[in-house]
Parts: C-alpha cells; sequence; structure tokens
C-alpha cells in the first residue's frame, strides 16, 4: 500500500490550543500522524508534524484548504508539503566560495553514490555558478545584504522547485531560527573540525594557530545554535610535523568532501534517528 506523507510546519505567536486544532484537523481528515515535536521559546511557537494517509482517504485539495484555513484563523505560518518515500529526494545544495564540496556532491550524483537528485544551487556568491552550469542544474543568486529579506526568496524557491532537504557545502551564512525549524533535522552541515572544538569561522587556522596533532571533519544537522546541531559522522587526519597551513586546509578539504558525501548517503539510507539532540544510527 502506498501512503501518502506530507510534513506540516507551525510557527507563530504562542498561544493556546494550536497543537489541538490541527490534531483535530488531521483526525477528521482519517491522517494517522508519525511524528510530532514543538518547542515555544520567548512566546514563540514552532512545531513540525509528519502524517500520513491511505489511499483512499487522501484527498489533496481538501487537505490544503484545510490546512490554509487554519494558518488563517490562528494568525501564524502553517506549511505543507507532500512527499513520497519512494521517490528520489530532491535535494538543494548551498554554497559561498570554495567549491569542493560542490563539485564532489555532483560527480557523486553523476556516480550513484548520492542516489538523490539535486535540483538546485544557491549561492550567497556566484563561485559556483560554473559548477552548476556544468552539470545543468539551476544556479540562483542570492545576496544577504537583508537576512530577510534573502531567506524569504530562497524559501520560495525551496517551495518552487520541491526541495525535500538542503546540504550547506561550505556556505559561510548563518541561517535564521525560523528558517532551520522549517527544514528541522533535514539540513546537513560541513564543518572544518572535530566539533566542538573550533567552531564557526577559520577552523583550520585556529587548529594551526593551536599547534593540535590531529585535525577533523564534522557533517550534523542543523539547528539555531551555531555548528551545535546534532552529528552525523565525523573523520580526522594527522598534522605532519612542520605541515603548512596551505597544506592542511587542502587535506582538510579533501577530507570535507568526502564526510559530506557520506553523511548524505546516511540521511538517505533512512538509519538515522535524531533523539535527545544526538543521532542514532538505526
Amino acid at each position: 500500500m502506498n501512503l501518502q506523507f506530507a510534513n506540516l510546519t507551525v510557527m507563530g505567536r504562542d498561544k493556546t490550543g494550536v497543537i489541538a486544532i490541527i490534531t483535530q484537523f488531521l483526525f477528521q481528515s482519517r491522517a494517522n500522524i508519525e511524528a510530532l515535536e514543538e518547542q515555544v521559546s520567548r512566546g514563540r511557537f514552532n512545531m513540525v508534524l509528519q502524517a500520513s494517509w491511505r489511499p483512499q482517504n487522501f484527498d489533496r485539495a481538501w487537505i490544503q484548504k484545510g490546512i490554509a484555513g487554519i494558518g488563517r484563523q490562528l494568525g501564524m505560518e502553517v506549511r505543507l508539503h507532500f512527499f513520497e518515500p519512494r521517490r528520489r529526494q530532491r535535494m538543494a545544495i548551498f554554497a559561498t566560495r570554495e567549491t569542493h564540496c560542490v563539485e564532489s556532491i555532483l560527480a557523486a550524483c553523476r556516480a550513484g553514490r548520492i542516489k538523490a537528485q539535486p535540483a538546485l544551487i544557491i549561492g550567497n556568491r556566484s563561485d559556483c555558478r560554473s559548477a552548476a552550469a556544468r552539470a545543468r542544474i539551476p544556479f540562483r543568486l542570492i545576496r544577504y545584504h537583508d537576512r530577510l529579506a534573502a531567506e524569504r526568496k530562497i524559501l520560495h524557491l525551496l517551495d518552487e522547485r520541491e526541495i525535500d532537504f538542503l546540504v550547506l557545502a561550505r556556505f559561510m551564512k548563518i541561517l535564521s531560527p525560523q528558517f532551520v525549524w522549517r527544514y528541522k533535522n533535514k539540513i546537513i552541515n560541513i564543518h572544518p573540525s572535530l566539533l566542538p572544538a573550533f567552531p564557526g569561522a577559520s577552523a583550520y587556522r585556529q587548529a594551526y594557530e593551536k599547534g593540535v596533532k590531529i585535525i577533523g571533519v564534522t557533517a550534523h544537522f542543523v539547528t539555531p545554535d551555531l555548528d551545535q546541531g546534532p552529528i552525523i559522522c565525523q573523520d580526522a587526519l594527522k598534522i605532519q610535523p612542520d605541515e603548512s597551513l596551505a597544506s592542511i586546509i587542502r587535506r582538510g578539504q579533501q577530507l570535507e568532501s568526502k564526510t559530506l558525501i557520506r553523511s548524505i548517503q546516511l540521511y538517505l539510507s533512512k538509519q538515522l534517528d535524531v533523539h535527545w539532540g544526538k543521532v542514532h544510527h538505526i
């Protein structure tokens, strides 16, 4: 039996009865709630919910109309994203200046090592435009002079391209908590250090200046806390005596690409479960 699935995100000022209103509507639509997580922080309510329907109970237009009405009733942002678990997931890649991770991901997709469809590349600089053109994938340049306006444009593009998950391939901008919540546990980032050491920018230089003997990389899910999200996988390499910073960066970038590809493969295998801030391999 092919069930129809949807992700529902709800955001806005906290008020009484939000969960009850939404779950009651889903009960009326004969949906089964697969997962639900909610959070209230500083008076702001956030919820992500996954629901499924049997084919004979599924009326897409009626559900969409009902959810839109609930959003207006609550005065909150309520987004509904239908997806089919068996179809190839659609991936958006975010990048800034460095192209090594982007090019490695695209090569892995062509070789069949990543079984997802790269459907969009977004950059806050144009450095990855040529890589996107060679792969015949749409590239969109989104300047980040105003983060709110930039994220509004990006969300429109992600909806338009029916994107399922995001990969930050050395994307050097911080996503807002509101953006992250919309794609909870669906944004993968690669960081050039063995987190929690050396978060933020210039991780290789920080490690070099501290004289560390082992450097590494960390692939993790993105959360509102910078470089603190649940860790998917890590890898490391030893620093050679008197090795230059340039050599460390070059070898580190190779490890970044390898580890990021591994994290995407694990995500797509559906063998990851995030519970209490940790990634469990199931």
